[in-house]
């Protein structure tokens, strides 16, 4: 024979507090009891009260020391060196690319007109029309002359170029 012993569910849970009242059954009284959590603490529609974020900080004066003269000349001194050694650098690698020399380049003074044909940019033509000259500078005055706000053209354009 078996025998079925049935046990009434708990409503208290000693980890998790119900919200609403809990029933108590004390031998044979069946009483509603109170929450055991605490109701609210501040008025409904007023607003929320914090009280820190719990974090520790330091409560140690922080006050802000002003910079003196010597180190506002000592990051300005700091700045020039820096500037200084960039500009070096950019002076080296464009005569290390041959892009800079000495005596301004050359662009030629007569001027023709020219087709664009397929395909071709505005540094293609100034290479095609000018070919001693640098060709970055011969496409700058081309744009100038043409006023060309974009570097886009189309095939059979006319442009007013220098040429040699």
């Amino acid at each position: 024979m078996t025998l079925i012993h049935t046990v009434p569910p708990r409503t208290i849970d000693v980890r998790r507090p119900g919200n609403g009242p809990v029933l108590r059954s004390r031998y044979d009284r069946d009483v509603p009891a109170r929450s055991r959590r605490p109701g609210p603490s501040r008025p409904a529609g007023s607003p929320m009260r914090y009280h820190g974020a719990g974090v520790v900080m330091s409560v140690a004066p922080h006050r802000r020391r002003p910079a003196t003269l010597a180190t506002t000349v000592g990051l300005a001194l700091l700045a020039g060196v820096i500037t200084l050694w960039l500009g070096l650098i950019a002076h080296f690698g464009e005569m290390a690319n041959g892009e800079a020399t000495d005596s301004p380049a050359h662009v030629p003074g007569r001027l023709a007109v020219v087709r664009v044909e397929p395909g071709e940019s505005i540094q293609d033509v100034a290479a095609r029309v000018a070919p001693d000259a640098p060709a970055r500078q011969v496409a700058e005055r081309i744009r100038e002359l043409n006023d060309l706000h974009s570097p886009t053209l189309s095939a059979g354009q006319t442009l007013i170029a220098p040429v040699e």
